[in-house]
């Protein structure tokens, strides 16, 4: 059953970035710009959707950059929180709500969470042992702790996972470890201490029918969703440090600790739409989206947050009782780089120097190129690799050349030989009705390859339209038939008038600041929707335009890139400054 007829409404979430440094073009090819290209689509056709996202502002990662800046944690995620949501508006990724997990009312959200599972028998106290700093008189949770992963042998590999080869593990497995906070790198001890912990097990049952029920997933997700659920075991939901969301126990074995981040990360989708509706005045409005089984969730992710959606986060909502589970968990493969010296393939890293940021790319080049590009190569089955040639020659050479020639040469030729109208169309041959027929077809292959989440193959089927109409166009040749006859002319740039029509449509999921311009260039509105819903504006894309709309001058919609300023960005990438 199509989705949009099984469901009355769709939440999208993106995976919460930590709010301790920049986003890079890794994160957005990874989750953030299939989301969008996937909610921008379906607000076109109408559908009531909520694209929700926000900065996941607790966790060791922000108390250890504070330490490392010399500042306070809220000083740290004031200023990435501020700096990654300009970042996102840059590349118009389009939030209903980019929230924040430092906000009272997620701290309210978590707690209730917790409480209900805790009630509910799923939340357990364990003592255990786990690192300790003598020097520095305190316990080392996850990122607090370095030493060589028990996997592959890297010797720079955190309390949590390995940079190097993904491996997710117990500090307690490290080998050889060593602090890891400023100033104190001293071999720890292990020590003993309280915990809190889910019960993964109870919910095996539960976990496995929804996974089954669900065969038409990424294997990637099913592959490491069913690994966990074959092997499910109680898991620490709490953590040695004074940043986080306050343990709700009457227990002095709580002083000290704070809810793992990754317990509360997920939650903040829902402490999200809480707060968008509280801001609509609709304090309740928000349960209708999570318990009610009409509604859709969906969630975009990269592949490493697999665990967290597909196994952790269902759990909680599944002990809460009354919440919708996702109907699908969409995870992206790694985009990588390409090392323009060594022709190697990269892992992106910014102690490597080889990231590139979004603030530094949309500095540089246009929203539109670079969606485009991360669109093109979009690691959805398998690692991708950002390179500069290709960027440069795929935007030229296919968004430029042949989308945007096409569209700039048919307004060009119709503005100036017929008064800044749509002519009216004489008789249609073969080629034109063959032309016309392709307008549909192109459009639903468009649909549902973003219905199916294959997004490469969707911005494939838009490209391909205009490629068959560069070839209707050169085959017409109206700026010929114009000196000789007329009424072909007309008839031939009617035909491109109706193709541009569902072009402007088409580009709308993908480069929308290119679909905006063509709009008010062919007098059309692309509706935007949201949470209420509204217009069909997708399937209006075959109405085409009527003779005689007004038309007015056009503009380059998608300007060539320069080989040589390209060249000097692709040099300061590779010194290290995109970051």
């Amino acid at each position: 059953m199509p989705a949009e007829t099984k469901f009355k409404r769709t939440i999208i979430t993106g995976a919460l970035p930590y709010a301790n440094g920049h986003i890079h073009l890794g994160h957005i090819a990874g989750a953030y710009l299939p989301a969008d290209i996937y909610a921008r689509f379906k607000r076109l056709c109408g559908h009531p959707l909520l694209y929700i996202c926000g900065s996941d502002e607790y966790g060791v990662p922000i108390t250890l950059t504070a330490l490392k800046e010399g500042c306070s944690p809220q000083e740290v995620i004031d200023r990435y929180h501020a700096a990654n949501d300009e970042s996102f508006a840059q590349l118009g990724i389009s939030f209903d709500i980019y929230g924040r997990t430092s906000w009272p009312i997620h701290t309210e959200t978590t707690q209730a969470f917790f409480l209900n599972l805790y009630q509910g028998g799923h939340i357990e106290k364990r003592e255990m042992e786990l690192w300790y700093s003598e020097q520095s008189d305190r316990f080392l949770p996850d990122r607090y702790v370095r030493g060589t992963c028990p996997k592959c042998g890297f010797e720079e590999a955190t309390g949590d996972e390995c940079e190097n080869c993904g491996a997710q593990y117990s500090a307690n497995d490290l080998i050889a470890p060593k602090a890891n906070i400023p100033g104190d790198s001293s071999t720890p001890i292990l020590k003993k201490t309280v915990h809190w912990f889910l019960r993964l097990q109870d919910f095996t049952g539960e976990l496995t029918a929804w996974l089954d029920s669900h065969p038409e997933w990424r294997a990637n997700v099913k592959g490491i969703a069913y690994s966990w659920v074959d092997d499910l075991r109680a898991r620490c939901i709490t953590r040695d440090t004074d940043w986080g969301v306050p343990i709700p126990l009457d227990d002095p074995d709580t002083a000290g600790k704070r809810f793992y981040v990754w317990f509360d990360n997920a939650i903040g989708y829902v402490t999200n739409t809480r707060q968008y509706y509280l801001d609509r005045g609709e304090p309740d409005g928000w349960e209708r989206w999570w318990k009610d089984p009409a509604s859709r969730l969906i969630h975009f992710i990269g592949k490493d947050n697999v665990p967290f959606h597909a196994v952790m986060f269902p759990t909680y909502l599944m002990g809460q009782g009354d919440y919708i589970l996702a109907d699908n968990v969409v995870g992206n493969e790694y985009l990588n780089i390409l090392n323009r010296e060594t022709g190697k393939t990269e892992k992106g890293s910014k102690s490597k120097g080889n990231m590139i940021s979004v603030r530094w790319f949309t500095s540089r080049f246009s929203t539109d190129a670079i969606r485009y590009y991360l669109c093109s190569i979009m690691p959805e089955s398998r690692d991708a690799a950002f390179d500069w040639d290709d960027f440069y020659g795929r935007y030229n050479g296919e968004l430029s050349n042949v989308v945007g020639n096409f569209i700039h040469r048919s307004l060009t030729m119709t503005v100036k030989n017929f008064e800044s109208r749509v002519p009216e169309p004489g008789p249609l041959d073969d080629g034109d009705r063959a032309m016309l027929a392709a307008i549909p077809e192109q459009l639903d292959g468009v649909a549902e390859a973003l219905e199916n989440f294959r997004f490469r193959q969707g911005l494939e089927r838009f490209v391909d339209l205009a490629r068959k109409a560069n070839v209707y166009f050169d085959g017409k040749q109206p700026w010929m038939t114009r000196k000789t006859d007329l009424g072909r002319t007309a008839t031939t740039l009617y035909v491109c008038c109706q193709v541009v029509r569902a072009l402007c449509v088409a580009m709308a999921p993908f480069v929308p600041d290119g679909a905006q311009q063509l709009a008010k260039v062919i007098g059309i509105s692309l509706p935007e929707g949201g949470s209420d819903g509204g217009a069909d504006g997708w399937n209006a894309g075959r109405d085409g335009l009527a003779a005689g709309s007004p038309l007015q001058e056009p503009e380059v919609l998608f300007p060539k890139l320069d080989k040589d300023y390209t060249a000097e960005c692709a040099d300061a990438h590779m010194r290290g400054e995109a970051f």
